[in-house]
């Protein structure tokens, strides 16, 4: 970093200190591999949000919850009428997370808080960073659940009664975390922000191979998910022919080697995944009479996602005969495009810092993608060690995560002097 502009808070931002605050966190559901089991509205959640709010009293912030459990620090602006800035992802993680994923947005916009007092900077907005409820959606589903119903995408009793593994109903272990956490609540709906900024590890490895250190986030790409159903007629192993067969599992592969010659692409960019296959009846000396499978598919292109998902369900039936195919939609989310001011402004600031940056689309889904249906919303992408996560092996270096985290103090005080 080259910037010698001290009034900006960029300069302000502490390598170390966020570090720390990172390591601090992670010791909250930490896991012999170096990971984190830190699970929506458990335990080790509740005493992660603990510690924000702790610290954020530590330095005279406001706290605050509201009724889905979502936690916002708010640093006052000079105008406080104003609707805030805000910045933030989430803490909870993965059954075996690491120690980065969500966690760090969360915790490089308590670092920009800090580095904006280090700077006297006042802002005329106030500014707000908040710990999404649930994002992962591991424990309870769905995911995005704290940010959907904040933006109304979501209404809350829908989720209220969903229930763990272990029989746990959400409303239950809601109201032990809204008790357990020592901050007021505030009524869901009472404040819109003037926009939001998410930091993130990319969760990819296109950053880290490029040697990249920042990536301007374009948006997040669609997700269409797919049921299909293949009934065949169960038979014996030994005493019917091949030619006399309807295996339902035999026009399963072939039905999953036409979509992936279909989905294939010379740019990479159409994602692909059949993610479950269920074989009945799992004997292994009865030709299978039913399979049932999943498809995961995304692109950034709305009109890609629609065309290749209307084509796999005339494919499957096409290619599943003697068997016979059911296709079904289970879900689709439209991609989302993020503010190209909002981009421009991050790119600017890399800039200046001298730090080199791509544009790139999100793979994965994100807080983010709620909030850009209520306001201006910008990702911005660190490296993480071979793209991976949702692993314990999870890994981002120090210099890495303070670079993000000073492009996200620059753009936000950009857009809070507003």
């Amino acid at each position: 970093m080259t910037n010698n502009n001290t009034s900006l808070p960029s300069n302000h931002v502490s390598e170390q200190r966020l570090w720390n605050l990172l390591m601090d966190v992670a010791a909250y559901g930490a896991t012999e591999k170096g990971g984190v089991n830190r699970q929506a509205l458990s335990q080790e959640d509740v005493a992660a949000k603990t510690h924000v709010s702790r610290w954020a009293a530590e330095r005279g912030f406001q706290c605050f919850q509201d009724d889905i459990g979502n936690l916002f620090v708010r640093r006052e602006g000079v105008e406080p009428t104003l609707d805030p800035v805000m910045t933030g992802s989430h803490l909870d993680s993965q059954p075996t997370g690491g120690r980065f994923d969500g966690a760090y947005g969360v915790l490089a916009g308590l670092e920009v808080l800090d580095a904006l007092n280090d700077a006297n900077i006042q802002t005329r907005r106030p500014i707000e960073v908040v710990a999404w409820t649930n994002e992962e959606g591991s424990r309870f589903s769905p995911g995005a659940m704290g940010s959907s119903v904040f933006a109304d995408v979501r209404d809350i009793g829908a989720v209220l009664d969903v229930t763990d593994l272990s029989g746990t109903v959400l409303k239950d272990a809601l109201a032990t975390t809204l008790a357990a956490v020592p901050v007021p609540q505030r009524k869901s709906g009472s404040m819109t922000p003037y926009c939001y900024l998410e930091a993130h590890i990319e969760q990819g490895p296109v950053l880290e191979e490029r040697k990249i250190p920042i990536g301007v986030v374009s948006g997040i790409q669609g997700i269409r998910r797919l049921n299909i159903t293949v009934t065949g007629e169960e038979a014996h192993a030994g005493t019917t022919p091949r030619r006399s067969r309807k295996d339902a599992f035999a026009s399963t592969v072939a039905i999953i080697s036409a979509l992936e010659e279909l989905t294939a692409d010379d740019d990479d960019i159409l994602r692909f995944t059949v993610g479950r296959c269920d074989v009945l009846p799992g004997s292994p000396n009865t030709v299978p009479g039913r399979v049932h499978f999943t498809i995961d598919l995304r692109h950034p292109d709305n009109d890609i996602l629609r065309s290749i998902g209307d084509q796999i369900h005339t494919r499957a039936k096409e290619i599943g005969a003697p068997c016979h195919v059911e296709v079904s939609d289970i879900s689709f989310v439209a991609p989302t495009k993020f503010d190209q001011n909002i981009m421009a402004v991050i790119g600017s600031a890399a800039d200046r810092l001298d730090y080199s940056h791509i544009t790139m689309p999100s793979g994965a889904g994100h807080d983010a993608m709620h909030m850009s249906n209520i306001c201006r919303t910008g990702m911005i992408f660190i490296p993480c060690l071979r793209g991976i996560s949702h692993n314990e092996t999870e890994s981002a270096t120090a210099e890495d995560l303070a670079a993000g985290t000073r492009v996200l103090a620059d753009t936000i005080v950009h857009f809070a002097s507003q």
